[in-house]
């Protein structure tokens, strides 16, 4: 099993920042992607950013330019950089990744409990 436990949530005023962390932990073997995703109250959960092994990243339109995701591979972490924060980003944002557990070739899905981020305006 894996486990993954958000931090870093808040409240801030429209145009400051706040950076989200993700840690990782449990049985693993291999983490693929990572990711961070995002629910409004009274809104279906929405795709944030996502990060590869390797890399390389993919943004909602909603948030690109000003969000940067990031991860420590080593230590099995992933972080959201959020800056310019519009009221709009207020969700709670949820931490995702596909892991393997083990040395069969198979990945699971996991997500973490959420941190709640508010922006005032």
């Amino acid at each position: 099993q894996v486990q993954l436990v958000e931090s870093g949530g808040g409240l801030v005023q429209a145009g400051g920042s706040l950076r989200l962390s993700c840690a990782a932990s449990g049985t693993i073997f291999n983490i693929n992607a990572m990711g961070w995703y995002r629910q409004a109250p009274g809104k279906q959960r929405e795709l944030v950013a996502t990060i590869t092994s390797g890399g390389g990243t993919k943004y909602s339109d909603s948030v690109k330019g000003r969000f940067t995701i990031s991860r420590d591979n080593a230590k099995n972490m992933v972080y959201l950089q959020m800056n310019s924060l519009k009221p709009e980003d207020t969700a709670v944002y949820y931490c995702n990744s596909d892991a393997r557990t083990s040395f069969r070739p198979v990945y699971y899905n996991y997500w973490g409990q959420g941190t709640q981020v508010t922006v005032s305006s």
